[in-house]
């Protein structure tokens, strides 16, 4: 069985060799191919010189190109840093920093964007690009047209060795303060999601299963990873409207289908043709809590398939799930630990939380990542000495803090209650946005909303609503009906202090409405 990540493809090209792995519009590859090209790159790579460990850097949208590049950087021996697509060339130049990556494999039209700027990161040797570009040299960096580099081979061909614990993968993931930091994923953590995760998702190589979200995000990589182990086919879709994923559905058959809350509140609101709301066998959401009124919309929309409502974190990869049985009886919760996993709820001084008492998620077991990179302060706050080891014994057992508040219920079930940074402390109540915003999304006005604590003279925190409508030009009624609504669901404490109708809501680069910036841009709101 796989050890490392490459060894997923290895293991399919030889067990599946004929049966599609990647599928991007019209094109297909199947495994034998999709092993082919990427062992053309890790010659193509050793001829650059690349080592152990070296960064390369992988900056595309979802293509055969980036997908080939992630199994023939594994196999040179070297690590891949997955940058999202839409991110702008100060971020990425931040990444290529940050990591010192070596070599980065991009296209024109965003190499044209790197090379604006005066200089190039002093870490980069090479440049690839994958459409039609000559061969030159711009800062003393080397860029290279793709043909010319995968024209350029090495004598010593073979796979590097190595083991389950080297670093793979670098992802990068936004903090609650600051610049992104990468999270280092070793080959071990990578291969063991991927079993985890198709074990309870009962994967096979029948499935279709779609990635509709950045394979810089742990959950977008999640749909390669689980694929590749059972030699199911990925659809490689990046979608323009909320509309054409539907269509894509019914055009490739689609049987698994992953994604965020917020993506899957726009897919409540579209028509979806009977061939696609039939074809899913299951959906899985993560990345936020889904309300209870998306999931019921979603579960008429697609009547054949089995939610299945998963708590992740960059971190750990993914934590918890809900298994679709429990659904009805466990409304809210996001499950128990997954396969190979052990997750605790803790208190500040490190016991166990009773039912009912909230505490902190703490996750144990093969798929907590090595850490920061370069980030040692930062690494040591959230990854700690396993907890529940023999004292007999020195500790190797890191587990991470995940920053999260949760509770468990009498039979051990899990409900997410909020971030660490985002509970709001109003009136001598503790509590978390999502309640609030719970009743919110339950009225027809409201397609997105987001709730924040303000500064108040009085009240410590005053609760302020942000919500994305489309009844811009009559705000004033819809602020007074939401206002009654909440009335009507609500606590007295719970009351959004303040309503604010805007036309569009910030969203991060991996679609989760953007938190951070609100509370950035409210800082200094004044509520009376």
């Amino acid at each position: 069985m796989p050890v490392l990540f490459h060894d997923l493809i290895q293991y399919s090209s030889v067990n599946y060799p004929n049966s599609i792995a990647l599928t991007l519009k019209d094109h297909k590859l199947s495994y034998q191919e999709l092993q082919k090209n990427a062992s053309s790159i890790t010659n193509s790579l050793k001829a650059l010189n690349i080592e152990q460990f070296d960064r390369v850097g992988i900056y595309l949208p979802k293509t055969f190109e980036a997908v080939s590049s992630f199994i023939g950087i594994s196999q040179a021996g070297g690590v891949f840093v997955p940058v999202n697509p839409v991110l702008k060339s100060p971020q990425v130049t931040h990444i290529i920093e940050d990591c010192s990556i070596k070599i980065l494999i991009t296209n024109s039209a965003r190499l044209l964007a790197i090379t604006h700027s005066a200089k190039l990161p002093m870490s980069l040797t090479h440049i690839i690009v994958v459409d039609g570009v000559e061969d030159s040299t711009f800062n003393k960096t080397l860029i290279l047209s793709w043909s010319s580099f995968l024209s350029t081979q090495s004598k010593g061909k073979g796979v590097a060795k190595g083991t389950g614990n080297d670093i793979a993968a670098i992802l990068y993931t936004s903090g609650s303060t600051g610049k992104p930091k990468g999270v280092v994923l070793s080959h071990r953590n990578l291969v063991e999601g991927a079993k985890s995760v198709a074990k309870y998702l009962h994967n096979s190589r029948e499935d279709n299963i779609m990635a509709l979200l950045p394979l810089s995000f742990d959950y977008g990589l999640s749909q390669l990873t689980t694929s590749f182990l059972v030699g199911a086919n990925c659809i490689l879709f990046d979608y323009l409207l909320a509309s054409d994923i539907p269509k894509a559905i019914t055009k490739h058959n689609v049987t698994g289908l992953a994604a965020v809350p917020t993506l899957w509140a726009k897919l409540c609101n579209i028509k979806w043709p009977k061939e696609a709301s039939n074809s899913i066998r299951y959906f899985t959401n993560s990345g936020g809590a889904m309300t209870s009124d998306t999931l019921a919309k979603l579960r008429k929309i697609m009547p054949l398939a089995d939610p299945y409502l998963m708590y992740g974190l960059t971190e750990a990869f993914r934590s918890t799930y809900l298994h679709p049985s429990e659904i009805d009886k466990k409304v809210g919760s996001i499950g128990k630990a997954i396969p190979n996993a052990e997750v605790l709820v803790l208190k500040s001084d490190g016991t166990e939380c009773k039912s009912g008492e909230i505490g902190e998620l703490v996750h144990k077991g093969p798929l907590v990542s090595l850490g920061y990179w370069n980030k040692p302060i930062e690494t040591a706050k959230h990854f700690k000495n396993a907890p529940k080891k023999p004292t007999e014994i020195i500790p190797t057992e890191l587990a991470v803090w995940s920053g999260d508040y949760v509770k468990k219920d009498n039979d051990g079930y899990i409900y997410f209650v909020a971030r660490h940074d985002d509970m709001i402390k109003s009136s001598g109540y503790r509590l978390s946005p999502l309640e609030v915003e719970e009743a919110l999304f339950q009225h027809s006005a409201v397609l997105d909303c987001a709730v924040i604590g303000v500064p108040h003279s009085s009240l410590g925190q005053a609760i302020l609503a942000i919500v994305n409508s489309d009844t811009l030009g009559d705000e004033l009624n819809t602020i007074h009906s939401i206002q009654v609504h909440c009335q009507k669901c609500l606590p007295t404490y719970m009351y959004p202090k303040k309503i604010i109708i805007v036309k569009d809501m910030p969203y991060n680069s991996n679609g989760k409405v953007d938190r951070n910036l609100l509370k950035q841009s409210y800082a200094n709101y004044i509520m009376e």
